[in-house]
């Protein structure tokens, strides 16, 4: 694990992240939720000064979940989580197509391999976009990928309309402060006919905010996750179509009987592991893995060799491991509600 020093703002929204929250949850009030959701950039960069380089340590370059087939390798099975994503949108070659809060890029690169497409991967977080066109320089792909720094809740701003043959976001939209105002910004830079697919991070038809364990996992997943407010997947389609898209596709991917759940890596059982290559990646969620990390990661933060808050976000990020288990085997939470819309043409 590699560790960089960050300027003095990075270090400052490390450190002021967790106070985003009440660690007891009977003390947080729909104005906590309010003032994140008012807040979001700085929430969202905050968690992401922090976990970008733990989250390459244990999840490689593409910052999401996907399905496993049984004896699937780690990596094959994010590629391909990214391939179907991009089969769903019926990407040709040539097409202008923005990846909206694009990590440090590794879904933007595979998809411009596969798809044959022109990418423009949009961030707001510094660190991430230097990371990004280092890797993207690496792979020989700067021609065909590229990033640029922008909130997206002002796309149109930034691009104009009708500026994308299509758009996607892989676990990203969650961020925002609402799903109307982004989405809404998304078909305002796609073009009349274009295309918009996500992968969204819901609450399932099976949450109930009045249970208490309910709202207590949505909460743990807000705070180990960056998110300002966790919402029910009946929102996220209403959102789209509120905004004026015709959805022509939806399939919550969590929900599929698979022998190997998505979530397993999580699990850190590294009797589980598909694969000889993946037995690291499953080790570094294990009780040992987890406490070899907590230890380094402290150590360099106390030395100066991380920012000031890096152990605190780092402590957050195993609070979200054990409620995205939790979440996925109770299936009340999704990382993988797929919905394909278009805008109409009219527009």
């Amino acid at each position: 694990m590699t560790t960089t020093m960050q300027d003095g703002r990075q270090s400052g929204r490390l450190e002021a992240y967790t106070a985003n929250w009440k660690k007891d949850m009977s003390k947080e009030t729909a104005e906590d939720t309010k003032t994140r959701n008012e807040q979001y950039a700085d929430v969202v960069n905050g968690y992401y000064d922090g976990a970008t380089e733990l989250y390459e340590y244990g999840w490689a370059q593409s910052f999401h979940f996907s399905r496993f087939y049984k004896g699937e390798a780690f990596q094959a099975s994010l590629a391909r989580h990214e391939h179907y994503l991009a089969a769903q949108m019926v990407l040709r070659p040539g097409m202008r197509v923005l990846d909206v809060g694009c990590g440090v890029g590794g879904p933007a690169r595979e998809i411009a391999r596969f798809a044959d497409v022109n990418i423009v991967g949009l961030n707001n977080n510094d660190f991430q976009i230097g990371r990004a066109r280092k890797y993207t320089k690496r792979a020989g792909l700067e021609q065909q990928v590229s990033f640029v720094k922008g909130d997206f809740m002002k796309l149109a701003e930034q691009f104009g309309e009708n500026s994308f043959d299509a758009v996607y976001a892989i676990e990203a939209t969650v961020h925002a402060p609402s799903w109307e105002g982004v989405y809404g910004e998304i078909k305002r830079v796609l073009k009349p006919g274009g295309i918009f697919g996500v992968y969204e991070w819901c609450m399932t038809d099976a949450w109930d905010p009045s249970i208490s364990e309910h709202k207590q996992l949505a909460h743990e997943i807000e705070l180990g996750n960056g998110i300002p407010e966790m919402r029910p997947l009946a929102k996220a389609r209403e959102a789209v179509k509120n905004v004026g898209f015709e959805l022509i596709h939806e399939e919550d991917l969590a929900e599929r009987d698979d022998e190997v759940p998505w979530y397993y890596p999580l699990e850190g059982d590294i009797r589980k592991a598909q694969t000889a290559w993946d037995y690291f990646t499953v080790w570094r969620m294990s009780w040992s893995g987890k406490l070899v990390t907590h230890n380094v990661v402290w150590l360099l933060e106390k030395l100066g060799f991380a920012p000031k808050g890096t152990f605190d976000v780092g402590e957050a990020l195993k609070v979200a491991g054990d409620s995205l288990v939790r979440g996925g085997q109770t299936k009340l939470f999704t990382p993988m509600y797929l919905m394909i819309s278009r805008k109409p043409l009219e527009s």
